[in-house]
């Protein structure tokens, strides 16, 4: 988590919640093939989570996370 961090939005004035625990329910929700409203609450509410993913997909954070991860994997 510690690699990813840095590539997360900043919060703005109010404190959000945790990411670590919204990005664990969208992981869920894609490798489960889950409806959004189907995530157990232990993630979080499922709307939280839902928005969450598609600002993040709008921001490109998943490109820039996945794209530092695979650099640094090598070969």
């Amino acid at each position: 988590m510690r690699r990813i961090e840095p590539y997360f939005p900043l919060s703005h004035g109010v404190p959000r919640v945790d990411d670590r625990r919204v990005l664990s329910g969208i992981l869920f929700v894609i490798r489960n093939g889950l409806r959004w409203r189907d995530v157990p609450s232990d993630y979080g509410p499922h709307k939280t989570i839902y928005n969450r993913f598609i600002r993040w997909s709008r921001l490109g954070v998943f490109n820039r996370i996945l794209a530092e991860l695979a650099a640094q994997g090598g070969k």
